[in-house]
């Protein structure tokens, strides 16, 4: 495992400018610079400009190094198995190995400092909240260029729906990035709300960004809000919130499924798909046969190559042998064939249990519970990136778009940080027999 060095709590000044590109690379996925042979984002602007840089100063990270070799390996062999194609593969792979490079550098020149990042993010949702505000405001009055952002962002899309004719979605391409991306910061907000004392973002910001969540009218929006509620109810005592949870989040889910028409197809055709396996072109909702489309390849492609998976970027592979849907002629129900509609299942098809088992230990050993005795703001950061981990393993099939290994990572780092905070909150036994506890700021 990666370990936290000892100098990594020394202060360091940053350029803004340096702070606002990457950021940029989390939050602006909606322009490319161009879409043939492949889509050109901003943030790989960014990772080729400062990752040189980067290596040069602090060389290559050993465990990163065996665990993409590992995939590199795997993917060469599935290639001459004709399991894959080299330029899928190669093109898949160079942008999920500079990502992971690329933010893990980025943390280790900024000293590990874990909650200083986080806030930065917690800055960058409040400001899409805003844009949020301002763009579903003008669809109210009527501001054409005030909620259509076509004219400045070319992968973007103005999606109608939800209560009041729009499903606001900021600066990200659809609604679906934004519940995404602000399920960590909607987890914050929340907390903020119902606690006397607030973390880093005020009562008001908080709200913004909640207001924001629930405007999107995302079907993963909704899902993040009721895992919100889950491990806010696991960290203040499962018993104790149980009562409140349960009556909450029947409320939320009759609400829902009463007055949302996207929400209740979805859920409906999901629940008959994944009961029966049956479904009728015209009646089954095209989102949920998809998900089920790709949750069945990646069950086929699993069984014939489970260790390892076939490689990164072979799920198309898989979709033209496996798929449902290859005699359908009508549009739309052989898209997400690249992602899989769902990280978790992109992860089964191509890496196999490798990949799976990397993910599904991070989840579960660098997970930090709140500690009532012993408290800091350790758990905040890792219940809240934990959800959109989750959100991005059920629904995001990219591996990493908006940023996303930079979370992962932050949730690992997050976790090393907190153990160095209970070791230096440990007591200590002096020469005299007197015991001191050892106190490091938060």
């Amino acid at each position: 495992m990666m370990k936290l060095p000892e100098n990594s709590l020394k202060e360091k000044n940053h350029s803004i400018i340096l702070v606002f590109f990457i950021y940029l690379s989390v939050f602006i996925n909606s322009y490319v610079f161009f879409k043939e042979p492949f889509e050109f984002y901003f943030g790989y602007l960014i990772f080729i400009v400062l990752l040189p840089v980067f290596i040069s100063r602090y060389g290559l990270n050993r465990n990163l190094f065996f665990i993409f070799f590992a995939l590199l390996v795997a993917g060469i062999v599935n290639i001459l198995m004709n399991n894959n194609t080299s330029s899928q593969f190669f093109k898949v792979y160079t942008g999920l190995t500079l990502s992971y490079f690329f933010y893990y550098y980025v943390i280790v020149e900024f000293d590990y400092d874990i909650e200083k990042l986080f806030k930065w993010y917690l800055k960058g949702c409040y400001i899409v909240a805003l844009i949020g505000i301002f763009q579903f405001v003008s669809f109210l009055v009527g501001f054409t260029p005030g909620y259509n952002f076509n004219w400045i962002l070319n992968k973007w899309g103005l999606i109608p729906g939800g209560n009041f004719g729009i499903r606001v979605n900021s600066i990200f391409a659809e609604p679906t990035h934004l519940g995404a991306v602000l399920s960590a910061a909607f987890f914050i907000s929340l907390y903020n709300v119902f606690r006397k004392e607030t973390y880093y973002l005020s009562k008001f910001q908080s709200s913004v960004i909640i207001v924001v969540y629930l405007l999107s009218f995302s079907g993963l929006g909704q899902a993040g809000i009721f895992l919100t509620f889950i491990f806010m109810a696991i960290n203040f005592g499962l018993a104790r919130y149980i009562f409140l949870l349960l009556p909450v989040s029947i409320m939320l889910f009759t609400f829902l499924y009463n007055n949302v028409k996207d929400f209740r197809e979805r859920y409906q055709s999901t629940i008959d798909l994944f009961t029966t396996g049956k479904f009728e072109l015209g009646k089954t909702h095209g989102s949920s046969f998809i998900l089920y489309n790709n949750y069945n390849i990646a069950l086929e492609n699993f069984k014939t190559n489970f260790v390892f998976g076939t490689g990164i970027g072979s799920h198309p592979v898989a979709f033209e042998k496996y798929s449902l849907a290859k005699d359908f002629k009508v549009y739309g129900f052989n898209l997400n064939s690249a992602d899989a509609n769902s990280m978790l299942l992109r992860l089964i098809s191509e890496t196999g249990l490798f990949g799976v088992l990397i993910f599904l230990i991070l989840m579960v050993k660098c997970y930090v519970r709140r500690n009532v005795y012993n408290e800091s703001y350790h758990w905040l950061v890792s219940n809240a990136i934990l959800i959109m981990i989750m959100l991005n393993l059920f629904r995001q099939g990219h591996y990493f778009l908006n940023g996303f290994p930079f979370f992962v990572l932050l949730y690992y780092f997050n976790w090393a940080a907190h153990n160095k905070f209970l070791e230096n909150q440990s007591p200590s036994v002096e020469d005299n027999g007197t015991v001191t506890v050892k106190e490091e700021p938060v």
